[in-house]
């Protein structure tokens, strides 16, 4: 790491792992357990409405249509049943997105929302159970079988770090609407040209650390804005704009991954990031899903902030 300073605060981290925020490497408090894992299904009941999600109390829960999944659908435990699930899921979901991405529409359509949070409790599924992910990738056509299995050990990492938060702690959390997806992509492409770092790389870290800026809290120890810096290593790196301004986030995020061995040595440099080599290999994951098919990156906007509790998986944004 070339800075004194680590970029990733641990306490916001372990409270979103795997959902939108990171742990690092040196907690010391255990994973939860294989019963806890296990209980904790993508079928849990969304939470009640947090201060600062963007959705007001009264908002009805959106219509799913016409083959488009409510957002507490089931998931099947079958492996058969799980791989035709998540290929309807995605063929409708990419669909869904080329009609979005042309239409010139700034706010995602309701079948994109709905889709994404579908696939994404799916992929939930697959993380906690390795061998229902190999068996259901095998029934897979081949692309499909390489973002299957990309995104399930993605998530699996970040879970693998996860820790259960208390209902007071989820109250202090602040959570927001993040930007439009396009005006993200384009902070991401300038910087890529800036510094050199691909932009999927830049993507998949802003979607481990904070879903894409929906999670504004700073954490206990400090680290602030949409990319969780450390203001100290902001002053180094941060090219003097604000730590929670987006574009500048990501910038400074571009700059701190090349200062580091980027483009060159990405794990090297996603490790200076965070030191945590689950880490490292969730955001390779995802970054390489998106080079694989840039809709990817549409999908993962739309994930949804999940945390865990005593009692398994709770949603705090999205659809209700």
């Amino acid at each position: 790491m070339r800075s004194a300073h680590v970029m990733i605060a641990a306490p916001l981290a372990l409270l979103l792992a795997g959902c939108g925020g990171v742990a690092d490497g040196a907690a010391a408090t255990p994973p939860p357990s294989r019963a806890a894992a296990a209980r904790a299904s993508a079928g849990a009941t969304p939470a009640a409405k947090v201060p600062g999600s963007g959705r007001g109390e009264a908002e009805e829960r959106p219509a799913a249509g016409a083959g488009v999944p409510a957002p507490d659908a089931p998931i099947p435990a079958d492996p058969a049943e799980l791989a035709a699930a998540l290929r309807t899921t995605t063929t409708g979901l990419y669909a869904a997105i080329d009609r979005w991405t042309r239409s010139g529409q700034e706010s995602p359509p309701q079948d994109v929302v709905l889709l994404s949070l579908h696939q994404q409790r799916i992929y939930r599924v697959l993380a906690r159970d390795a061998a229902l992910t190999r068996r259901t990738a095998e029934r897979l056509p081949a692309r499909l079988a390489a973002e299957a299995r990309d995104n399930a050990t993605a998530v699996g990492r970040l879970l693998s770090l996860a820790r259960p938060i208390s209902a007071a702690r989820r109250k202090q959390m602040r959570l927001a609407e993040p930007l439009p997806a396009e005006r993200l992509r384009g902070y991401m492409t300038r910087a890529e040209k800036r510094f050199g770092v691909d932009w999927e790389v830049l993507a998949a870290v802003m979607l481990v650390e904070t879903k894409f800026g929906r999670v504004t809290s700073s954490s206990s120890a400090g680290a602030q804005g949409p990319m969780q810096f450390m203001p100290a290593t902001w002053r180094q790196y941060g090219l003097g704009g604000d730590i929670h301004d987006a574009r500048d986030a990501i910038l400074g995020a571009a700059n701190y991954l090349k200062a580091s061995g980027a483009p060159g040595d990405y794990r090297r440099a996603l490790y200076a990031y965070n030191h945590s080599d689950h880490y490292v290999d969730a955001v390779q994951a995802h970054a390489r899903q998106m080079r694989r098919d840039p809709r990817s990156f549409y999908a993962y906007y739309n994930w949804q902030v999940f945390v865990l509790s005593a009692k398994g998986d709770l949603r705090l944004t999205g659809p209700r």
